[in-house]
């Protein structure tokens, strides 16, 4: 089984994004169809997935859904726009628009099943006030690149704008809501996903306001006039809100789990370092890195090899110009902390196919990358430097490319120190 170690930890993310198929885990969470109206909205990657999930149990249905650009799939009934991810665009405003007058008119008999996923905030787009999608777009951009975490970003898209935060469940009221969510959110908080847009939220103009000052994100005088004047993000218990029902059904812990079981099965000491991880990824690669170098200290010849296991969202503060991603930055990080460590090795990838700033979902390392990228003038000090993991990777031919996988449940990150006996 540990003949190739890379194939097994591709194995490894191969199964933890199975596991999070709408095909193969929402039907379960579906009610018998209601026998009123039924209106089917949704916003993600994952969202058209979920919508075929739905036909293949309730047959045609009602519905307008978001996804990116090339997520598509074949709908009977439902319709499918895509648009852009990560930064907005004028696809994605027209359809929220759309989406929005879809549910606007809905009474106490209809009922709204929600179909949200990660990537939903740049996908619902529909900037306050007098906001223009360009000013919005240069935020999202610029936050982007900050090395804010997701929550923080969150933020700062709720209360810029008429869709996030609540406010797409408060248009569907008095109808039933029904929101079924897959989690890409450090601590499965549904507040998060796709920033929120069936569920309420506490935070206010004022905490906008500072974590625009901490990132130092310049924002033009219609964002700062906004933001004076007040969002439409609707408050937790608020009426409006009293109709919905969120129901997280498939998130990072149930991959990480699947990938343990089956790494367990092939005689491998797993440990789990949580499925809720943040931080800069050079930084927690380093703190990986120690860690790996310190178990491979203590292994003896008898012993199982171990796999470390983790989930989450990590971040990168973009210094350079290159081409990068944050599972990409960990590997280059990882391999650079390692220094060609015997018997170590490590994949990082986003579940849903896209890394950063890349159409791959991340990359791979062992002990012979840093000797590998030497012989072919990559340098890996200078890559990290201007953020460029992704054409190192390139130049070695160790990305991970999956196409659209079709759902969304975060990062995988999967550290194995193989030992002596193995």
């Amino acid at each position: 089984m540990l003949s190739d170690p890379h194939a097994f930890l591709r194995r490894l993310f191969d199964r933890a994004v199975e596991v999070a198929d709408p095909m193969q885990s929402l039907a379960a969470y579906l009610p018998e169809k209601p026998a009123g109206r039924l209106v089917v909205i949704g916003a993600g990657k994952a969202s058209a997935r979920m919508a075929e999930a739905v036909e293949a149990q309730y047959g045609p249905c009602e519905g307008l859904v978001i996804t990116r650009y090339g997520y598509a799939r074949p709908c009977a009934g439902i319709e499918i726009v895509e648009a852009a991810h990560p930064v907005p665009d004028a696809a994605g405003l027209q359809a929220t628009t759309r989406m929005i007058e879809l549910v606007s008119d809905l009474g106490e008999e209809d009922t709204v099943l929600a179909l949200i996923s990660g990537g939903a905030s740049a996908l619902l787009v529909q900037p306050s006030h007098d906001i223009t999608l360009a000013e919005k777009q240069a935020v999202n951009t610029a936050l982007l690149a900050s090395g804010a975490a997701i929550g923080q970003m969150n933020a700062v898209r709720k209360h810029l704008s008429r869709v996030k935060g609540g406010q797409l469940a408060a248009a569907a009221y008095p109808a039933q809501m029904l929101a079924l969510l897959i989690s890409d959110v450090p601590g499965d908080d549904p507040a998060f996903i796709g920033s929120g847009p069936t569920v309420g939220d506490a935070s206010t103009c004022a905490d906008v306001k500072s974590i625009l000052e901490r990132y130092k994100v310049d924002v033009p005088q219609s964002i700062q006039s906004a933001l004076s004047a007040g969002s439409g993000v609707i408050p937790p218990g608020d009426t409006r809100l009293s109709k919905v029902e969120n129901v997280i059904y498939a998130a990072p812990s149930q991959s990480l789990n699947a990938a343990s079981l089956m790494a367990q099965e092939a005689n491998l000491n797993v440990r789990l370092l949580g499925d809720a991880l943040e931080g800069e990824a050079r930084d927690v690669a380093k703190t990986h890195a120690d860690m790996a170098l310190d178990i491979q200290k203590g292994l003896r010849v008898e012993d199982k090899s171990v796999l470390l296991l983790s989930g989450g969202e990590l971040t990168v503060t973009r210094r350079g110009d290159g081409v990068g991603g944050p599972n990409a930055e960990y590997c280059l990080a990882l391999a650079l902390a390692l220094n060609g460590a015997d018997r170590v090795y490590a994949l990082a990838c986003d579940t849903d196919g896209v890394d950063g700033a890349a159409e791959v979902a991340g990359a791979v390392i062992g002990p012979r990358t840093l000797v590998r990228a030497e012989k072919l003038n990559a340098n890996a000090e200078t890559a990290l430097a201007a953020n460029d993991a992704h054409s190192f990777f390139e130049t070695l031919q160790d990305q991970v490319v999956t196409g659209p996988t079709l759902t969304n449940v975060n990062d995988f990150r999967a550290l194995l120190i193989m030992s002596p006996g193995a």
